[in-house]
């Protein structure tokens, strides 16, 4: 059964035509192109999937189309507008946080929420909200460095 499903995503009203038991994820990669938010487990267990479903951290891998209508869904493409860097993503960058790269949008998305809640944060407070988003290169140190930065 298909429907039609409308939400903002990164600011712009988009109808998505998917089964409203769609993931959200697929959703988003298969039929939007946004391709930044990635499968991990599957099961919303990992962050790597993770977007902002009305400024909540969501994971967008268990989260069905229907629970979406009339509501915003921000990916880490959406973090900041136009050519200009989300002082996470920046951050991320500077610090050379990254590794392999495939756990970091949904980090950073966590870390958007974080910021966008509480401007200063402290480490421990950096330490648990990104507590969800799991990293197996180990970079995990260099990532709350950086968010530190992108709070100052």
């Amino acid at each position: 059964m298909t429907g039609i499903t409308g939400m903002i995503v990164n600011g712009a009203a988009v109808e998505a035509g998917s089964d409203p038991d769609t993931p959200l994820l697929d959703v988003l990669r298969g039929e939007l192109g946004l391709v930044g938010t990635r499968f991990g487990c599957g099961v919303g267990l990992c962050g790597a999937c993770f977007v902002l479903l009305d400024g909540r951290v969501t994971a967008a891998c268990d989260t069905p189309l229907s629970a979406c209508e009339g509501r915003e869904v921000v990916t880490v493409e959406g973090l900041a507008p136009g050519d200009s860097l989300h002082p996470v993503q920046r951050a991320i960058l500077e610090e050379q946080a990254g590794q392999c790269g495939y756990c970091l949008s949904g980090i950073m998305v966590s870390a958007a929420a974080l910021l966008a809640a509480d401007p200063r944060p402290d480490e421990e407070a950096v330490v648990a909200a990104l507590d969800r988003n799991l990293c197996r290169c180990g970079v995990q140190r260099r990532v709350v460095r950086a968010v530190l930065k992108a709070a100052e």
